[in-house]
Order: structure tokens, then sequence, then C-alpha cells
């Protein structure tokens, strides 16, 4: 998903990501990506390391686990400060 979505803004992107989690339990899914914010709630996640599976379950199992995958999450998440309290989030222009 990573050229597919590279070129949408973060709104877009989090709507086709919300479209693919409204399709839960009406069909399968495989999504491919390094984003890992955006497997976040899939059924079943698996891990690839230099074409080999080293981990499958869901995040919460893997991220217990310590692992590749909670290493990988963690130093994304890490890019983001979601301690900010939303009163000191930017507010969003009402004006075009």
């Amino acid at each position: 998903m990573d050229e597919p979505s590279s070129a949408l803004d973060p709104r877009a992107e989090d709507a086709l990501f919300q479209a693919i989690r409204d399709r839960h339990g009406r069909g399968i899914t495989i999504l491919i990506t390094h984003r890992l914010a955006n497997v976040r709630h899939a059924d079943r996640i698996y891990v690839l390391h230099h074409g080999r599976l080293v981990e499958a379950g869901t995040h919460d199992h893997l991220m217990t686990a310590r692992g590749r995958y909670a290493e990988l999450f963690t130093l994304q998440a890490a890019g983001y400060d979601t301690t900010a309290p939303a009163a000191q989030m930017p507010r969003q222009s009402t004006t075009a």
C-alpha cells in the first residue's frame, strides 16, 4: 500500500483505510505494507523478514511478544507525539 497511498493526504489515507476496515466480515483483504499503524486492526498479522515468516498474530499478541513487529511498531509510533492533550493540538482551519 505504500505506492498506491503515497500521494494521498492524511485525511484521504484515513478514509481509504477506514473503507478497508469497514469491509470486516464481508471478504478477505490482504494488505502488504510497512506502515504498521495501518495493520493494527487486522485479524491476523504476518511478519516477514528476508522472505521468511518470523511472527504471526494479532497486534496485541505481537506487541506482548516484544519481537520484530513490536520493535518496528514502537519505532514508527515514536515519530508521533500521542501524549499531547487535544487542547494543545493545532485546530483545523474552518476557512478556505
